[in-house]
């Protein structure tokens, strides 16, 4: 499958731009992700636009971590992460962290101090909050804003040296308490954070703000263009002041945004994904039903079909929701082309063909792929006692029912057509067994095989068969009104343990997907083997995306 080709968008237009100007000679651009948990398919978003960028131009794409808030980071989420990339099929220059630029951030906090632009704030954070002003009304200066130079640089060091408490002061950046533009509102620069660094151990007990230290990263990095979602559109003035005040040289980064990805029935949110794996509803952050990119990866999505869906959303500067079929269609164009045919019965039916000898098998040969001839066919076994979907009998069938059914016919895939002859049903009313006979020569090629019949239904040998488990997946989360904990949906999970299926699909690798014919698809656990026969669904066949 050829993943999709984007059109030019506003990013690579002023890319061009610059290039053509002369005022870059090569693309830099990065992926900055905060260690704070594992990524998700709205970053996949932005993987793809700044790698992509990469390939496009033949430019640099860096991997920062952006690490600047030692409580809630963890070495953890730093190997998930590069995992992650890895996995989508893109690969870095260089990986940078945050923390290590922590030594010059200190110096550009003192240079804007000693230039009069920053300034340490007793105020709390509650009581800073109350006096930034509204949308209409400015703000309240801080009864600390005109502090000396002098008393600034005292007060700072001492922010570094630990004698102050956290939350008793900040450093504030000195703009404008009138501005139209609220984040520009003497913003908090540095805050002080007593918790041991993942990189940098006890060193520091004071950590930048992420528009202080994101701008300078950018700029000593020398990246060129830094592609962000559409929030902090409003904190570009604050990036822009920062890189022009910190005193580094044109070119100086140019920060673009993008809209967000939000796509309905999906948690988009990393607070939101922890707390699942926190409070037990989840398995983890790798648990197929979430939105992470592992858990993707073990819901037997293909990182190609990501990236498809990815390069079908395009970018653009408008917010909007993104159908989640879209996603499903991607992913089912992507194994309708890979995925290998096999016959899994889900819900068993034991079916005796009467005139079949008892003591005879037979080879049946199944195609591997419709649409790659060249994977050929695998074999499976042909028997007396077989079994079929219990929905692919009826004693009392609707009309336009077209499976095997009383005074009917119907062709077993591969191999032979049957014709009912009876059925055992319990004191419920359930069938527990159904007896046919089998067409003579009705196999392809047979004599008979040209009788027309209106269904073929798969099936798996009874004797020759394996046990296997499914995990069917739903939604975990629905649509609709109410907070984020009522719409959590209890049957997101339902495990099938009675299936059976062809013995080809025991000799199957960890992450092997399959079709299961008129079922859907599916793909072998990351601990498959023989005493784990269990399967993950990934998208059923029938594709509900309005083209």
């Amino acid at each position: 499958m050829t993943e999709y080709a984007a059109p030019t968008n506003f990013i690579e237009e002023a890319i061009d731009e610059s290039l053509k100007n002369g005022v870059h000679k090569k693309i830099v651009t990065r992926f900055p992700p905060e260690p704070n948990g594992y990524l998700h398919i709205g970053h996949a978003k932005a993987i793809c636009i700044n790698f992509g960028l990469k390939q496009k131009y033949g430019g640099v794409c860096n991997l920062r971590f952006d690490d600047t808030n030692p409580s809630k980071e963890d070495v953890e989420y730093v190997n998930s992460i590069q995992e992650d990339i890895k996995w989508l099929g893109f690969t870095w220059d260089n990986v940078f962290f945050a923390s290590d630029y922590f030594d010059k951030m200190y110096e550009c906090a003192v240079l804007l101090i000693k230039k009069g632009l920053a300034y340490v704030c007793d105020l709390s954070a509650d009581e800073i909050r109350e006096t930034r002003g509204t949308l209409t009304e400015p703000g309240t200066e801080s009864p600390y804003r005109n502090r000396s130079i002098e008393e600034n640089l005292r007060l700072f060091e001492g922010m570094k040296n630990g004698e102050f408490e956290e939350g008793s002061r900040v450093l504030r950046a000195k703009i404008d308490m009138a501005s139209n533009n609220i984040n520009m509102r003497d913003p908090v620069i540095y805050r002080i954070v007593k918790a041991r660094h993942h990189r940098q151990g006890d060193k520091w007990v004071i950590y930048p703000m992420y528009d202080f230290a994101h701008p300078i990263e950018d700029a000593i990095e020398g990246i060129t263009h830094s592609c962000c979602s559409l929030e902090f559109e409003d904190h570009r003035p604050l990036y822009d002041w920062v890189t022009l005040n910190c005193e580094f040289p044109e070119p100086r980064p140019r920060q673009m945004e993008f809209s967000r990805l939000n796509i309905n029935h999906t948690i988009m949110s990393k607070r939101y994904l922890k707390k699942l794996v926190d409070t037990g509803v989840v398995t983890g952050w790798n648990d197929p039903r979430m939105s992470t990119l592992s858990g993707m990866r073990e819901r037997g999505y293909p990182a190609e079909a990501i990236r498809d869906f990815c390069g079908r959303i395009g970018v653009s500067k408008s917010n909007s929701q993104v159908d989640i079929t879209l996603l499903e269609h991607c992913v089912r164009e992507n194994l309708n082309l890979n995925a290998t045919r096999v016959m899994v019965v889900t819900d068993p039916l034991k079916l005796v063909v009467e005139n079949y000898p008892a003591d005879k098998t037979e080879v049946i040969e199944i195609e591997n792929n419709p649409n790659k001839p060249e994977e050929g066919v695998h074999t499976t076994i042909f028997g007396r006692e077989l079994y079929i979907e219990r929905e692919d009998f009826s004693l009392n069938p609707p009309p336009k029912y077209h499976r095997l059914k009383p005074d009917g016919m119907v062709r077993l895939k591969g191999a032979y057509i049957l014709k009912y002859n009876r059925a055992d049903v319990d004191e419920n009313g359930e069938v527990t067994c159904v007896y046919c006979d089998m067409i003579e020569d009705s196999k392809q090629g047979g004599v008979n095989a040209g009788i027309k019949v209106k269904g073929v239904i798969h099936w798996v040998n009874a004797n020759d068969s394996v046990d296997v488990t499914l995990n069917m997946y739903d939604y975990l989360l629905l649509d609709g009104e109410g907070d984020f904990d009522t719409r959590i949906n209890p049957d997101s999970l339902k495990v099938n343990s009675s299936a059976k299926a062809e013995k080809f699909v025991a000799e199957a690798a960890p992450y092997t997907r399959f079709q299961f014919m008129r079922k859907g698809y599916f793909v072998s656990v990351a601990d498959f083997g023989k005493d784990n026969l269990k399967f993950n669904s990934v998208v059923g066949l029938k594709d509900s995306y309005n083209k």
